[in-house]
């Protein structure tokens, strides 16, 4: 390929990451380790690149050691993998220090793994995303033999949400009832639309977020796996989300789709919920009394971002409020459960091993919901000795309630969210 043009592309390319604005992201990556970042389209892979970037210049980087080379540029449509060598020349061209290199959306070009398994065994430092219909995290150590490891990124949390709109959740501003009132609206915006970066440019969120939901049924589901009836797997997601906050039997989805005139068998349901998970749009939380053998038979399914499930959703704010709970407890804590004992009848929403927490979402803990709520906390504190914490994260409530062994914090989602980082 003409390394000029190549160059011109490379250089087209500092100019854009210069210019980028950036959200600093909750993510550490090890300067001495080769990376491919995986995850839910338009999570924000590329701008964690440029983010990198930056870095690697305030460190005292030149910018001619950085190859960052986008592969949906049109002016690369043309390039093979016959083309990448010229990277490495025209690296060494550019600087007689080591460079880095960056290949984003590399999935473009056939046969990038062989160029990228090389680069690693030369020792170089580099970092690949790519498209999930092509590189899923389940394929990423056998295509490139274990020579890099593969980071999970998601769309934003919500205290990288925050951050990026600018509202201030350090201590003091949850000391003003000024600056706590942002705090809250951007909470109700984040619980709603989801924390995709790009969906804070747009008024018509749920346009953007429509479309993001197709490309990924489309792109990562249907067209991957070869799928005709796209039909079936929207009607099915469409259910799944429906069946947020439960326990789901798969025979149960089968014959929900069955009478509606839906025929297809209880293997291919499984499957393609195996596949909206391979895509990072659902994901699924295990039953922690269940026996190992057992605890995939009975899963709950949640949504990886909240404006995808409330596209699905006509409305219901205690769905989005659990399933954003979900979310942010699993990219928190590397174990989450529910508990769902019969014999006792613990029944919880949400368990951390690795904090001893219960947690229950309530919209609210008035009326009927207070007796149910706290029952529930009370047996499971009596009956699961285990537990040190007990929750109930709410819409907007916040007080204490003394119990026998364990005292019930009921707390307002916003502050739940950015105490677990703190």
């Amino acid at each position: 390929m003409n390394r000029e043009l190549l160059k011109n592309v490379i250089f087209d390319q500092h100019e854009i990451i210069r210019q980028a604005a950036i959200v600093p992201r909750m993510y550490e990556f090890d300067s001495q380790a080769d990376y491919v970042l995986t995850g839910l389209r338009r999570a924000g892979k590329s701008t964690l690149l440029y983010k990198i970037c930056r870095d690697l210049t305030v460190g005292g980087a030149d910018w001619e050691q950085i190859i960052f080379v986008n592969f949906e540029d049109e002016r690369l449509l043309e390039f093979t993998a016959a083309d990448f060598n010229d990277l490495l020349l025209l690296q060494s061209e550019l600087s007689e220090r080591p460079g880095y290199y960056f290949l984003d959306e590399v999935q473009n070009v056939a046969g990038w793994e062989k160029f990228a398994r090389r680069l690693a065994d030369m020792k170089e430092r580099v970092y690949i995303t790519g498209s999930n219909a092509q590189m899923l995290s389940r394929e990423i150590e056998s295509t490139l033999g274990g020579r890099y490891l593969s980071k999970h990124i998601s769309p934003y949390c919500f205290r990288e949400y925050l951050a990026a709109k600018r509202i201030d959740a350090g201590s003091r501003a949850l000391a003003s009832t000024k600056l706590t009132g942002k705090i809250i609206a951007g909470f109700k915006e984040y619980c709603t639309f989801g924390g995709f970066p790009e969906v804070l440019r747009y008024n018509v969120k749920r346009e953007y977020l429509t479309s993001v939901y197709h490309k990924v049924v489309l792109g990562d589901i249907t067209a991957r796996y070869k799928i005709r009836n796209e039909f079936a797997v929207r009607l099915l997601l469409k259910k799944t989300a429906e069946t947020v906050c439960s326990e789901v039997s798969y025979s149960k989805l089968y014959h929900t789709l069955a009478s509606v005139g839906l025929k297809i068998s209880k293997d291919t349901v499984i499957d393609y919920l195996q596949y909206a998970i391979s895509a990072y749009l659902i994901f699924p939380m295990y039953n922690y009394f269940a026996k190992l053998s057992e605890r995939e038979g009975h899963p709950k399914y949640y949504f990886s971002d909240n404006g995808l499930l409330n596209i699905l959703l006509s409305d219901n704010s205690s769905a989005l409020l659990e399933n954003l709970l979900a979310v942010e407890l699993s990219r928190a804590f590397a174990e989450v459960y529910y508990l769902k004992s019969a014999k006792t009848g613990i029944d919880i929403d949400f368990y951390i091993p690795e904090r001893q927490w219960a947690v229950q979402a309530a919209y609210s803990v008035r009326g009927e919901a207070r007796k149910r709520e706290i029952s529930s906390l009370k047996k499971t504190a009596a009956e699961f000795p285990e537990v040190q914490r007990l929750f109930i994260v709410t819409w907007e409530e916040q007080e204490n309630i003394e119990a026998v062994r364990l005292p019930i914090e009921v707390v307002p989602a916003y502050r739940f969210l950015l105490d677990l980082y703190s």
